[in-house]
């Protein structure tokens, strides 16, 4: 019978031997990448550039596409088998000219890891309309990842790992009105509708793409003090979800509980690079491990049932292509 995680039929721990306090250090220990090519989105900042130093300390040739190169040079000096390009994720030319420079290479993709995104922004929309955290977060990953497909199904062994977060809780997909048109715009549902769609694009490219031996993933790495994703958010949301005080104040217990970067990095390098992975994918991970499915009224922990159902799954590959103008033919 075909596996595949629809529903969540796969979300089961498979005794990593590692937890939520791993670090990125402890996952790739003893891991040789060697001879393999990476692209890491988002690669010269926070969990993103930790996950560039493990893989590129690992042997791997790391690629870092940049909407500021200059910034990228900076941050990624001295760090060696690590090449910078040019790439804006809200520019969809952007993209295309990234990948066909890749493609044009004749270079096989080993890893393609989509960890760039944005969060709790204000209503913003690139030129085509489209809100911009569903465009960053969700539109950039499906073009990008469908221009690269002939580079990842050419590795003959490819993982596509895709940062997703525990805030898809926030919000099922809207297929109605995914850009806000003609509902008030929240940011927080923005978001997780993003990263909703992130999930349900990882499962189904899973379910399609397997027969090339390319596993997809997603994940969420937690919350990660240190990184620069929350600049743009108002105090007032951190209050709201009971994240500060009234004078915008980290309380002491959040402060706690926040993950160090390197502890953020390691649930991408264990899904990127984890054996216990090699006959399975299309599924969620956290904490180092496949994550459980959340129950109904849960709102931290886990993977809500939506976020990986088959129809909405289906659905949504049909409407990317159509908002992309991408045919994503894996064939």
């Amino acid at each position: 019978m075909e596996q595949n995680n629809y529903q969540g039929k796969l979300q089961k721990a498979t005794g990593s031997g590692f937890d939520a306090k791993s670090t990125s250090n402890e996952v790739i220990k003893g891991i040789d990448l060697r001879g393999k090519i990476a692209i890491v989105t988002g690669g010269n900042t926070g969990i993103g550039l930790e996950t560039v130093k493990t893989l590129a300390r690992a042997g791997a040739t790391v690629i870092v596409p940049a909407r500021d190169v200059e910034k990228a040079k900076r941050n990624l000096e001295g760090i060696a088998n690590v090449l910078i390009e040019k790439m804006d994720l809200m520019n969809p030319d952007s993209i295309d000219a990234f990948a066909e420079k890749f493609l044009l290479s004749g270079q096989p993709l080993h890893l393609l890891i989509n960890n760039a995104g944005i969060m709790w922004v204000p209503l913003r929309r690139d030129k085509r309309g489209y809100e911009s955290q569903l465009a960053t977060n969700y539109l950039a990953l499906f073009q990008l990842t469908a221009k690269l497909w002939p580079a990842l199904k050419k590795a003959n062994g490819a993982r596509v790992v895709n940062v997703s977060s525990g805030g898809h809780q926030f919000s099922d997909f809207d297929f109605e009105d995914p850009n806000f048109l003609n509902r008030e715009y929240e940011t927080l549902q923005g978001y997780g509708q993003s990263k909703t769609a992130v999930n349900l694009f990882s499962v189904e490219l899973d379910t399609r793409a397997k027969a090339y031996n390319v596993r997809s993933y997603s994940l969420c790495p937690g919350a990660v003090g240190e990184t620069e994703l929350a600049r743009e958010a108002p105090v007032d949301l951190f209050q709201k979800l009971g994240y500060s005080d009234a004078e915008g104040n980290i309380l002491p217990e959040v402060a706690a509980s926040l993950k160090t970067i390197p502890q953020g990095a390691s649930t991408t390098l264990w899904a990127a690079t984890s054996k216990l992975l090699n006959d399975i994918g299309g599924v969620y991970c956290e904490n180092t491990d496949i994550a459980a499915l959340s129950s109904n009224d849960a709102i931290i922990g886990g993977i809500k049932s939506y976020s990986l159902d088959e129809k909405n799954a289906k659905r949504l590959w049909k409407l990317s292509e159509e908002m992309t103008g991408i045919k994503f033919d894996l064939r």
